[in-house]
C-alpha cells in the first residue's frame, strides 16, 4: 500500500487552490492525506458530514431543488446516516441541458444557482453563448460546459471556491494513484484544450497540472467556442455554417499532422534528455501519435521516467472502442512506458468526483471522502454491488448547483479491489446506457480534431 507521503509536497505547489478549511466539505476535500487509500470508517464520517451539509445547502438557497424535495416528500433532517443518501433527490442529467438562448440564458443560470449571484453584466441585445459566458466569468463565476452527439451542451455554473475545489480535486486524485512516480521535475504534455482559453470542462479544470510539474505544453491551442464545438460535431444551422463545417474539416488534415509530429519532437528531444514525462488527456490523441511513430519506426524506452492519464472513454470508430487494457499494451509497445504507469481517469462536466484507475488492478476509484456512489435500475432502485446500472452521485464539492446527478452513464459497481485499497471501485470500462447520446471529453476532442 502507499504511504501517502507526496501530499505535503502537493500541497505545496497547489496552495493556491486551498482556501482556509471552515466547512465540512472542506475538510473533506483538503483534510484526508488520500481520496483512495483511507479507511472506510474515516473516510464515512468525512463523506456523510460533507453531504449532509451539501443537501442542506442546496435544499435553502436553491428553489427548483427546494420544489424537488418537497415533492419526494424529503428534507435535510431525514439525512440520520450514509443509509439515508438514496433519499436525497437526484437531477437528471437532461436537466442542465434544458437552457434558453440570449440574455434568457443568462437568468437560466442564475435560477439554477445556489448562491446569490453577483452582479452580471451582459451585454448587447442578443448575446451568443460564449458571450453570456465571458460577462459570467468577468463576475467570478466559471460556467463550463461539455457536449454529445446532438450537438446539446451541458451548461454547469461554479463559483470560484467551487472551481478551485475541483481543480485541487482532480489533481490530488491524480496524483493520489502516481505518487509512486510523481515528481516535480516533469515535462508534462496536456491533450486537451488549453485550460486557460476554454471553457470545455475537460480542459479548464486541468489548468493545476501547470502548477503541479515544471514545464506543461499544450495539444490543442485553438481557441474553443460554443458554435466551433456545435459545428464540429456536426449540428449545423444554416448554409454558411454548413461551407464552415467543410472548411474546419479540410484544415483538420494539416492541422492534425502538425499537432502529431509537434509532440513527437518534443518526445524525441525528452527521450535525448532522459526527462521524466506525463501526458494527460484524450487518449485518441495520443493513439494519433503512436500511429505516425508506427508509421516511422519510431519507439523510445521511458520506462519509469514516464506515466500517462488519459481522460475519459473514447471511440477510435464510431462503432469500435479500443479497450483500455488494450491501450496500456500500445503504451508500453511505443513508449516503454509500464502498464502501471498508464491510467484512465473517469469524470463528468456535472460532477466534481474524479474517479481513476489504481496502478496494481486497474479499476476505477471512487473518491471516498467527498462523493457517493449509487447504481440504479431501470425502475430508478438501487441495484447491489456486482450488477450493472445507470451510474448516479452524490457529489459534495459544488456549492453553486446541486451536485446530485443521475448521468446516462452504465456502470458495474463492485465492493472491493484486490489492490489492497478499501471501498466501492468500478469495472475499469464504462459505456452510455442504450438510447443515450454519445459524450465524453475525448469524444469531443475527436469530433473537433476529425479528418476531412
Amino acid at each position: 500500500m502507499q504511504n501517502n507521503d507526496y501530499l505535503p509536497k502537493f500541497n505545496k505547489y497547489a496552495k493556491d487552490y486551498v482556501p482556509h478549511v471552515n466547512t465540512p466539505v472542506e475538510k473533506a476535500v483538503y483534510e484526508p492525506k488520500s481520496f483512495f487509500s483511507i479507511p472506510d470508517r474515516e473516510a464515512n464520517e468525512y463523506k456523510f458530514k460533507a453531504i449532509k451539509y451539501a443537501f442542506k445547502h442546496h435544499y435553502e438557497n436553491n428553489s427548483f431543488y427546494r420544489q424537488m424535495c418537497k415533492e419526494k416528500g424529503v428534507t435535510p433532517d431525514d439525512i440520520k446516516s450514509i443509509d439515508d443518501f438514496v433519499k436525497i433527490p437526484l437531477v437528471p442529467h437532461e436537466f442542465f441541458k434544458g437552457y434558453p438562448s440570449g440574455k434568457e440564458f443568462a437568468m437560466w443560470l442564475v435560477s439554477i444557482m445556489s448562491i446569490d449571484p453577483p452582479k452580471i453584466v451582459v451585454k448587447g441585445k442578443n448575446p451568443t453563448y460564449d458571450d453570456v459566458i465571458s460577462a459570467f466569468a468577468d463576475a467570478g463565476i466559471v460556467v463550463a460546459y461539455s457536449s454529445g452527439t446532438t450537438g446539446r451542451f451541458t451548461f454547469i455554473p461554479r463559483d470560484e471556491n467551487t472551481y478551485k475545489m475541483a481543480e485541487y480535486s482532480i489533481g490530488k486524485s491524480a496524483i493520489d494513484m502516481l505518487q509512486h512516480w510523481w515528481d516535480y521535475d516533469t515535462y508534462a504534455y496536456l491533450l486537451f484544450p488549453d485550460p486557460r482559453t476554454t471553457n470545455i470542462y475537460v480542459g479548464k479544470v486541468t489548468r493545476i497540472l501547470f502548477d503541479v510539474v515544471k514545464d506543461t505544453r499544450v495539444a490543442i491551442e485553438t481557441k474553443i467556442t460554443t458554435d466551433l464545438l456545435r459545428i464540429s460535431m456536426g449540428n449545423v444551422r444554416n448554409l454558411k455554417e454548413k461551407m464552415l463545417s467543410k472548411l474546419i474539416a479540410s484544415k483538420m488534415k494539416k492541422m492534425n499532422d502538425q499537432m502529431v509530429n509537434k509532440i513527437i519532437k518534443w518526445a524525441d528531444e525528452r527521450n535525448k534528455n532522459k526527462d521524466r514525462i506525463f501526458f494527460a488527456g484524450a487518449p485518441f490523441i495520443l493513439n494519433m501519435v503512436m500511429e505516425k511513430m508506427d508509421e516511422d519506426g519510431i519507439r523510445y524506452d521511458f520506462g519509469e521516467r514516464g506515466a500517462i492519464l488519459t481522460g475519459g472513454g473514447w471511440k477510435t470508430q464510431e462503432d469500435k472502442r479500443l479497450p483500455v487494457e488494450e491501450f496500456r499494451k500500445k503504451v508500453e509497445e511505443f513508449f516503454g512506458i509500464p502498464p502501471e504507469n498508464t491510467l484512465d481517469l473517469y469524470a463528468m462536466v456535472e460532477g466534481n468526483g474524479f474517479i481513476v484507475h489504481c496502478p496494481e488492478s486497474h479499476y476505477l476509484h471512487i473518491p471516498k471522502t467527498y462523493y457517493h456512489p449509487i447504481v440504479l435500475d431501470e425502475n430508478d432502485e438501487p441495484v447491489a454491488p456486482g450488477e450493472e446500472g445507470r451510474f448516479a452521485f452524490l457529489d459534495a464539492i459544488p456549492k453553486s448547483y446541486p451536485g446530485f446527478i443521475k448521468t446516462g452513464d452504465k456502470v458495474k459497481l463492485i465492493d472491493s479491489c484486490d489492490c489492497g485499497r478499501e471501498g466501492y471501485v468500478l469495472e475499469p470500462e464504462v459505456s452510455r446506457i442504450r438510447g443515450e447520446e454519445i459524450r465524453g471529453c475525448a469524444e469531443e476532442m475527436r469530433r473537433i480534431l476529425r479528418e476531412g
